[in-house]
């Protein structure tokens, strides 16, 4: 019975040990469990970060712009661009296009944006994009504008969600509206935000120098134009430059019939760029104009103030990163830096 009595209490202590380690390994499971939540807790805001980011990843927005409003869900990750500026702007708000146009000259891409869009495929012209080289690439945004796609918009809809710009050169717009449409706003306001901080140095640097009266010329092979407020002309009110009467009005500007409409290019200032690939005819053009005794009668022609500059930067870009490539010739020729 002793025997008995003392083998129970053995098992019973052996029960009661296991017990106790069963407890003890719960408890340090609980512990570890615990851990990982203070862990976490001690992460809250990274936690919830994520899942705010995932929640605006998932989240449908709609668009409003010039062609209507575009619903858009999340951030899109494939993106055709349609026009040079869009190029552009979505090369600076961090993202490699799907497939982008091809460019007006430096054929296939602009110089500048070479190594960015590297391998990426074209899909036709600016005026006239290739409907079915854009539905292979199967975006899920395009980035269009109203004066090249007004007519194409519809069809381009229905290949993936599409948002039009209202004006061509607006680089600004182009800026805002991708950041939407991207789910980009943060990264597009600082884009903005960098631009106008520039614009402040730039004016206080050139402190009592401006307002400087400037002209933006522009010679092709078979036409010969004054720019008024498109692209360039823009950038240089807001840069504190002004124009001279009858250039401020709000149209890119205007083509001139003959060389008697050369006075009308007077300025203490003028730009100028040479556009096309035809080369020879360009610069043919060019010297028969600028032989001209009105031509040398220019107050900037004759004060040697007749700047030459990129036409890439300064019209066909139309972009963010060109307007700030535009903003360092200033710098460069008003020796700022």
């Amino acid at each position: 019975m002793f025997r008995f009595k003392k083998k129970l209490f053995m098992y019973a202590t052996l029960l009661l040990m296991i017990s106790l380690l069963a407890g003890c390994a719960s408890g340090g499971s609980a512990e570890t469990t615990n851990t990982a939540s203070q862990a976490t807790s001690g992460n809250t805001s990274s936690g919830e970060s994520d899942t705010t980011s995932n929640t605006t990843d998932d989240q449908t927005r709609v668009i409003k712009h010039a062609m209507g409003e575009t619903t858009i869900t999340g951030t899109p990750q494939k993106i055709v661009t349609l026009f040079q500026g869009a190029n552009d702007v979505v090369v600076a708000l961090g993202v490699k296009p799907t497939g982008v146009v091809e460019s007006w000259v430096q054929q296939p891409v602009y110089e500048y944006l070479r190594a960015d869009l590297d391998g990426v495929p074209q899909v036709g012209q600016e005026p006239q994009p290739n409907m079915e080289e854009i539905n292979k690439l199967k975006p899920d945004l395009i980035i269009a504008t109203k004066i090249r796609h007004e007519d194409i918009y519809d069809q381009l809809s229905q290949i993936a969600p599409t948002v039009v710009t209202e004006t061509l050169f607006d680089w600004k717009e182009t800026v805002k509206l991708a950041g939407e449409a991207m789910n980009k706003v943060e990264q597009s306001d600082k884009l903005l935000a960098g631009w106008d901080t520039r614009v402040a140095d730039f004016k206080e640097k050139m402190g009592d120098r401006l307002p400087i009266e400037a002209t933006i010329t522009n010679f092709r092979a078979d036409q010969v134009r004054i720019f008024y407020m498109g692209y360039a002309g823009k950038i240089l009110k807001e840069l504190g430059f002004t124009r001279p009467a009858g250039h401020d009005e709000d149209t890119w500007g205007v083509e001139l019939t003959s060389k008697e409409s050369i006075p009308d290019m007077n300025a203490d200032l003028i730009f100028n760029f040479n556009s096309g690939t035809e080369t020879e005819a360009i610069q043919k053009n060019y010297e028969d104009w600028t032989s001209s005794p009105l031509w040398k009668n220019l107050d900037a022609v004759k004060n040697n103030q007749l700047v030459q500059v990129d036409e890439v930067a300064w019209n066909m870009a139309g972009g963010y990163t060109s307007a700030n490539m535009m903003l360092d010739d200033l710098y460069e020729y008003f020796k700022l830096n």
